[in-house]
């Protein structure tokens, strides 16, 4: 099978990704090809448009992460995702990614609210990622308001986060969200550098959801970073997960997928982070090849799925 067809078939199927398949994945590419980068917001630093989600090693084994780790910054990859809630992937990332840490842009997350959890979780992930900083450091999955309050009480996760800060562990602040009145109101109590949200053709179309948080992420001049891009729809009940590291359904065509890609990279966006599996990371890359920005006829396409789509999230 050629390598371009045995990519296509395994990114739309199950199939697990081969460490020959990482391996000869490229070689019909440009021999100068690098992954395009953008500037993040008012930091200065510059992201490739993909990001390594590290949640997709999460159960397979170090020779498998080393090989796709080493793929990635081959393409030109110099972005990478990580959290302590991604099963063992911390632990597979830092030895995959030590050889390249020093150019690398390393983010991780704490989903504690309190400053205690976070201090433990901070600690254990400087451990587990081999590093003694993070790039960006992130207030992870904020899904109401409650959390965000959590967060910035007294004796909240914000305390371990800027005394890190301080003593140069953290170099820069952000968040994730799946709320928009999370993410607003986060926004409205610190000068977070980057938010990162689900910027989607259904959810933005269908559900209302996420023009509200761009606009103010633009507004204040943050690096945006981007969820769900390649996502469709929720999974329904008794529906098989499509892997075990991606718990909605992403788009399967192909031509859809690139446009869902299209419509998010088309954005004030820095970087997009694709589904947790190895074979629709490269398939990101892979369309990065011949990128454009969408066209009115492909956000017309868009459009119309996503009114006959149940969005992943809706506003209100």
């Amino acid at each position: 099978m050629k390598r371009r067809s045995f990519i296509r078939t395994t990114a739309l199927t199950s199939v697990a990704l081969s460490i020959p398949a990482i391996r000869s994945f490229g070689t019909n590419f440009p021999p100068d090809f690098q992954l395009p980068k953008r500037t993040l917001g008012k930091t200065g630093e510059k992201l490739s448009v993909i990001g390594f989600g590290g949640i997709m090693l999460n159960d397979n084994t170090q020779e498998f992460s080393n090989e796709i780790v080493s793929k990635a910054w081959e393409m030109g990859c110099n972005y990478y995702d990580v959290a302590p809630s991604y099963g063992n992937a911390e632990s597979k990332l830092g030895p995959a990614l030590k050889p390249y840490r020093k150019n690398a842009f390393l983010a991780c997350k704490t989903g504690q609210k309190e400053a205690e959890g976070a201090e433990r979780e901070l600690n254990n992930s400087f451990k587990h990622l081999e590093t003694d900083w993070f790039d960006l450091y992130q207030l992870h999955a904020l899904t109401s308001v409650e959390d965000v309050e959590r967060c910035f009480a007294p004796g909240g996760m914000m305390e371990v986060v800027e005394k890190a800060k301080r003593d140069g562990k953290i170099r820069h602040v952000g968040f994730s969200a799946h709320s928009v009145e999370a993410a607003l109101l986060a926004m409205s109590k610190y000068d977070f550098d980057t938010v990162m949200f689900p910027i989607n053709f259904a959810t933005w179309h269908a559900g209302d959801f996420g023009p509200q948080v761009y606009s103010k992420a633009v507004e204040k001049g943050m690096g945006i970073l981007a969820l769900k891009a390649m996502a469709l729809t929720r999974l329904k009940q008794g529906e098989e997960k499509y892997d075990k590291n991606v718990w909605y359904r992403p788009v399967t065509d192909e031509e859809i997928m690139k446009m869902a890609l299209k419509f998010t990279l088309s954005k004030e966006i820095t970087a997009a982070i694709p589904p947790g599996k190895s074979t629709l990371f490269l398939k990101a890359i892979e369309f990065m090849k011949d990128y454009a920005p969408i066209t009115e006829s492909e956000s017309s396409k868009l459009i119309a799925l996503a009114r006959t789509t149940e969005p992943l999230f809706r506003h209100g």
